[in-house]
């Protein structure tokens, strides 16, 4: 009987509604109420995914995170989303404690931690990332400690731009908005070493209306640079 999994509370009120799917592949999440799209399945060994992290040190994520500077740091991932980031930085050499309160996703973020620990090829770096199912402020706001903290938050829809790809859209359905995530960055400057940074959309507020230290920009998105005290 294949392995059942909660409702998660919030869901169906908002009108949604997610089932995870285990397949030869591993494990996916569809959305029942959007029969349409294709299944969400995290694989963090696809050619998008070697894309991202031959982008290498030099790339604004690794920068905005001092891996260009440092060669082991201790990265908190506390707003994981789809590991992304999370992996790439593991992959460049970072050790990567990977946060995420959906438990629909992290039961997702999982399954593509242990599919990639079985992959030799890919197994050396998943040894250098955990995956955490909390909420980011109580682990924040616990005792232990980290070189960053990396914070990328749901961005607020105001419905004002053009719908996201699939894949994002059905992310933001299912995680929401994030609107504590102004909250979030006290406890983790308060939680870093170096510095604390958060991702954002090129032109958005800073988090919690402080201005950082420096930024790094792109064409789409900026990432926001807090350096510890």
């Amino acid at each position: 009987m294949p392995k059942q999994y909660p409702e998660t509370p919030g869901l169906a009120a908002r009108g949604f509604a997610f089932a995870l799917e285990p397949t030869d592949e591993g494990l996916q999440l569809r959305a029942r109420h959007r029969p349409k799209y294709a299944p969400l399945r995290i694989d963090w060994t696809s050619r998008e995914q070697r894309r991202r992290v031959a982008g290498g040190k030099k790339q604004l994520l690794a920068r905005a995170i001092g891996l260009h500077k440092h060669a082991d740091l201790h990265v908190l991932d506390a707003t994981g989303g789809l590991g992304r980031d999370a992996w790439t930085l593991a992959a460049l050499g970072a050790r990567v404690d990977l946060v995420e309160r959906q438990p629909l996703l992290a039961a997702l973020l999982r399954d593509a931690h242990t599919r990639a620990l079985a992959d030799p090829q890919h197994a050396a770096t998943a040894q250098r990332l955990q995956v955490i199912e909390a909420d980011a402020a109580v682990v924040l706001g616990g005792d232990a400690r980290w070189d960053v903290v990396h914070l990328d938050p749901m961005y607020p829809d105001h419905g004002r731009h053009a719908l996201p790809q699939r894949e994002m859209q059905l992310l933001r359905e299912l995680v929401g908005d994030d609107a504590d995530a102004d909250a979030l960055l006290a406890p983790a400057r308060a939680a870093c070493r170096l510095r604390t940074v958060v991702k954002r959309q090129l032109h958005a507020p800073h988090l919690g209306d402080q201005a950082p230290d420096f930024q790094l920009a792109g064409t789409q998105a900026r990432y926001d640079v807090y350096l510890a005290r």
